[in-house]
């Protein structure tokens, strides 16, 4: 494997930030990131305002982004249809991204659905997605382990990739939504579901504390996943995980990693140290 492509998550270190952050300056910050070369950029998302009021305003910071210089795709988050319709009316969104959980517990307390109502949601997000010619990216979230009690276990995350697959799902990135993913969970599914799924790009979306990193993207690189979320700084995390201690994974762990293993990235340097900078100002100011 010879380049991986990373995916920024804006939106992720932004949404949990309970001081309003204006639409012009989380535009600023975005437009820093789209100059870096990301392959994707998940910028916002189309969700009650109830549940994420930092971004009620993401068609306004659509609005204010200049795309005309950028090779990066943007990914807008919905949770149901209703946000499906709304991004969807967007010609500059690439993307739906799909959280969709095998916890009971985590799936209605992220989407307010059951597993089998958002099945159905699914499949009209897809159906959705193939009118509006845009592509769905599910984030299978408790991937790797599962905190709140439901069952889990490798067979159960392979038996939902099988049914996805089925659907007709092309993008499936495993969440670590509270960081509980060990070296050996990841390179079990990975090496397995890759080689399994060859029609399905496996992505990587990591929560980790600051001390597990590098087994992380280790493990799930050296087991076939060339697709990885992360954030500068590693700011933000699930604001419905309820879990302070576990941010993303940080973008610069990633690059370094890469780097060093020489494989490319496609990310300009300096423009990186300039959007790691506005990221430093911006999360320094809203906390």
């Amino acid at each position: 494997m010879s380049s991986v492509k990373i995916i920024e998550c804006p939106r992720d270190a932004m949404q949990g930030i309970k001081t309003f952050i204006p639409a012009i300056q989380k535009a600023a910050y975005i437009q820093a990131l789209l100059r870096v070369g990301f392959d994707t950029i998940d910028f916002g998302s189309f969700v009650s305002p109830r549940a994420i009021p930092q971004m009620q305003d993401t068609a306004a910071v659509l609005d204010l982004l200049d795309l005309s210089k950028t090779t990066s795709k943007l990914l807008a988050i919905i949770a149901n249809t209703k946000g499906a319709e709304i991004a969807s009316k967007h010609p500059q969104i690439d993307y739906l991204g799909f959280p969709f959980s095998i916890s009971e517990n985590f799936q209605m307390r992220n989407t307010h659905k059951t597993i089998a109502e958002s099945l159905i949601t699914l499949e009209e997000i897809l159906n959705i997605a193939y009118k509006s010619n845009k592509e769905v990216v599910v984030y299978l979230s408790m991937g790797f382990g599962n905190p709140y009690g439901d069952p889990w276990s490798i067979e159960i995350v392979g038996n939902w990739t099988e049914k996805l697959a089925r659907m007709g799902v092309k993008t499936l990135s495993l969440s670590d939504t509270v960081g509980s993913s060990t070296p050996e969970i990841i390179q079990y599914l990975y090496s397995n579901l890759v080689q399994q799924y060859p029609q399905i790009e496996f992505g990587a979306h990591f929560h980790t504390t600051y001390d597990k990193w590098f087994e992380k993207i280790d493990s799930a690189f050296q087991s076939g996943c060339s697709r990885f979320d992360g954030a500068i700084q590693g700011f933000g995390g699930c604001p419905m995980a309820k879990d302070e201690l576990t941010g993303n994974m940080p973008t610069e762990k990633l690059l370094s990693y890469f780097t060093s293993n020489k494989i490319n990235t496609n990310l300009n340097p300096l423009s990186f140290e300039s959007a790691y900078n506005e990221a430093s100002r911006l999360f320094s100011k809203f906390k």
